[in-house]
């Protein structure tokens, strides 16, 4: 058994499974979730696990060297702004309907729990050398 880190089988599986380039998109519980991505539904109740619990516990597992949130997260949602600024230097903001689009795309997607709007980003995977 794992002692520390993600404890999740599914998702460690799957973060394990990760390469250069893929994305990880670490989304709020009312996001719309495509067919096609891996999905890991951490989702219990409303507000568990938060989207900054999740997002911390990945950041400590994974290289990230870009991510992209809605530019609507701003003024709807400034504690997740806040959250996303101060753990994600150049962080790229985009409208939320080109977010939800490029969701398609993402190898993997990670439900949270989290009920407030817009919490919701794309994880870039870069490498550790």
């Amino acid at each position: 058994m794992k002692r520390a880190g993600i404890l999740n089988r599914h998702l460690a599986g799957a973060l394990a499974a990760l390469g250069h380039g893929d994305t990880v998109l670490v989304c709020d519980a009312g996001l719309p979730i495509p067919d096609g991505p891996r999905l890991v539904d951490l989702a219990f109740r409303a507000g568990v696990p938060s989207f900054a619990d999740v997002l911390d516990g990945l950041l400590d597992e994974l290289v990230v060297e870009g991510a992209t949130a809605a530019r609507e997260v701003t003024e709807a949602n400034p504690a997740a702004s806040a959250l996303l600024t101060a753990r994600l230097p150049g962080l790229a903001l985009i409208p939320h309907d080109d977010l939800k689009a490029g969701s398609a795309r993402a190898r993997l997607i990670v439900r949270t729990g989290e009920a407030t709007p817009y919490a919701n980003v794309l994880l870039r995977c870069g490498v550790f050398f």
